[in-house]
């Protein structure tokens, strides 16, 4: 039989960089812009939303073949700039002893960041320091003074919208002035202020006004997840690769499925990483001075784990054994209401930006609770432009309506009576999600599955992850919230109030399905229960880093992209600063 051979490339790159998302980025951005020479690692396609063949933005549902429906490929519909979901044809992976989770892949230049929520708000002090607080849980290594300077240069890099609130644990940021909110915004503002919950300016990192000659700014057609052509909004592909790529310091290959991080054998370096092209399924080896892994909280570990040697026998970096351990994701929860003061309204444009122009941060303290983390709220509604197949929530409506005689109605039917419905009830409704900080624990991971490979011969990954009581206490109270909210509104709560016989315990989302995962190659002091330090750095091997989420102890009641960009960032520069130093 003949061996296959492992093509080489012909340079020694400064550093090898596995993913282009948030983090992979950022340190693309980064090391490009101090001169170095990088090759960035892309296991999906290429893709710029400012270039005609990619622009789904301001097309109508009858321009795509599947009128905007989803597909496996396309799990956020035709017109989303997600190319992947939680299924990927020939990349398979498991769970474990009865337990769940949803592992979601973007194959494309930027990752999660062409079609995510935008929602950027930093992690306060007490999200670094859990353990000192409240005793559940562990501390980070590092404190919100070690990132503030990095959050700074993001927002000013990035750009971010908000204002500044002063409010406990959710630090203000360098701001663009906010969008207004809209009509059902000022209703559920007033509403639930009225019960003691505070309602503020959402922190979104789209331009509400521009920051430089590259990028456009919001021209509010409430579709940033099809990918901004105007660069009004941050992706990973349009405001860190394309530059970084630009500045000629940035090999890109697209199409690489890293199988693991190479070392020497002497030294215990990495030297590289291996993968496979998935369209000729040949195996290449990058030679490389430093390796950065941006490939994803999950992937991230399924690599390391992967990257077995007679010097390490489980996995490179996991000499402490935590690889795959402590996987969390945020939890989630929601609602909807009926409102019935927004029936037969006047209609006019209320698109907005690409979503919600306010929001609820954590208010209470837990130590008066019976769950020890908390949870912000987003909120949806008003009068955008109606996709294919909309119905306003009316077709699905179990609750009563007052019908135009004042007696009580089920929404719906058919012929003139379905479409007298359709505008009355248009722009009546909100919504309401909340998501939240799970406590860590190590019996929550994933791990080598020893019967699986992917269609690229690469071993899968199989999960085991369980909500605590912590977590299903939590949804309850976000779902006593949402209607306390909705009946504040004069609103009516749609459908039966979720329970503990309900999905997870109150309606709470499926492990994975909230897509902010992050912990499994955690960070700390003690290399004997960590597998990096303070700055992202391997413990057992100085030129490895891994600057996405992974790192990360806990999740915060916040979402975590921002945080990816600024510990990539520190990160980055801590790297730089070693070079100069002759450390690596």
């Amino acid at each position: 039989m003949d061996i296959p051979q492992l093509k080489k490339a012909p340079l020694i790159y400064d550093v090898a960089i596995v993913g282009s998302g948030a983090g992979g980025g950022m340190a693309a951005y980064m090391l490009a812009k101090a001169g170095a020479k990088v090759i960035l690692l892309e296991a999906g396609g290429y893709y710029d939303p400012a270039d005609p063949k990619y622009i789904t933005q301001l097309k109508w549902p009858w321009e795509s073949p599947r009128r905007g429906a989803s597909t496996e490929a396309r799990s956020g519909g035709d017109f989303d700039a997600a190319w992947g979901g939680w299924e990927i044809d020939g990349e398979p992976y498991s769970a474990k002893s009865g337990t769940e989770f949803g592992w979601f892949r973007s194959r494309m230049l930027g990752g999660r960041t062409n079609h995510w929520g935008r929602i950027s708000m930093r992690f306060g002090p007490d999200d670094f320091r859990r353990r000192s607080l409240s005793g559940v849980g562990d501390d980070w290594p590092i404190g919100y003074d070690d990132l503030k300077p990095y959050y700074d240069k993001v927002d000013r890099l990035i750009g971010v919208f908000g204002s500044v609130e002063n409010f406990p644990n959710e630090p203000d940021g360098i701001f663009l002035p906010p969008p207004k909110p809209r009509l059902h915004e000022l209703m559920l503002r007033k509403g639930a202020r009225s019960i003691g919950i505070p309602v503020i300016p959402s922190r979104l990192s789209i331009l509400t006004k521009p920051i430089n000659k590259d990028r456009g700014s919001c021209f509010y057609c409430h579709q940033c997840n099809r990918g901004c052509q105007a660069y009004a909004d941050f992706s990973a592909s349009s405001v860190l690769c394309i530059p970084a790529v630009k500045t000629g310091n940035v090999t890109l290959i697209n199409g690489a499925m890293v199988r693991e991080v190479l070392t020497d054998p002497q030294t215990g370096l990495a030297t590289g990483v291996s993968y496979v092209n998935n369209r000729t399924l040949e195996e290449v080896t990058v030679r490389a001075k430093a390796v950065m892994l941006g490939a994803s909280t999950c992937e991230s570990a399924r690599i390391l784990l992967n990257s077995k040697s007679s010097r390490f026998p489980n996995g490179l970096a996991n000499s402490s054994g935590v690889v795959g351990k402590y996987l969390n994701d945020s939890t989630g929860a929601s609602r909807s209401g009926f409102i019935p003061a927004l029936m037969d309204r006047k209609r006019y444009n209320e698109d907005g930006v690409g979503g919600m122009h306010v929001f609820t941060p954590w208010w209470l303290d837990n130590k008066k609770l019976d769950f020890p983390r908390g949870y912000h709220i987003e909120y949806g509604g008003g009068m955008g432009m109606p996709g294919y197949g909309y119905g306003g929530g009316i077709e699905s409506m179990n609750s009563l309506v007052p019908g135009r005689d004042g007696k009580m109605k089920t929404g719906g039917g058919y012929g003139a009576s379905l479409k007298d419905d359709y505008r009355r009830f248009y722009g009546a409704y909100v919504s309401m999600a909340g998501r939240g900080e799970p406590v860590p624990l190590e019996t929550n991971y994933c791990e080598i599955d020893p019967n699986g490979v992917d269609k690229y011969g690469i071993p899968t990954l199989r999960f085991h992850y369980k909500w605590s009581d912590y977590e299903v206490k939590q949804a309850k109270h976000m779902q006593d919230t949402f209607e306390e909210i909705i009946h504040s509104m004069g609103g009516i709560a749609l459908g039966p109030k979720p329970g503990p016989n309900t999905a997870h315990g109150y309606g709470l989302a499926a492990p994975g399905r909230i897509i902010h995962e992050v912990g499994t190659v955690r960070m700390g002091s003690d290399p004997q229960k960590s597998a990096l330090n303070k700055y992202q750095q391997a413990h057992d091997v100085k030129n490895l880093f891994v600057v996405d989420a992974a790192p990360f102890v806990s999740q915060g009641d916040k979402n975590v992209t921002w945080t990816i960009l600024a510990s990539a960032m520190r990160t980055s520069q801590y790297y730089i600063d070693q070079v100069k130093q002759k450390n690596i």
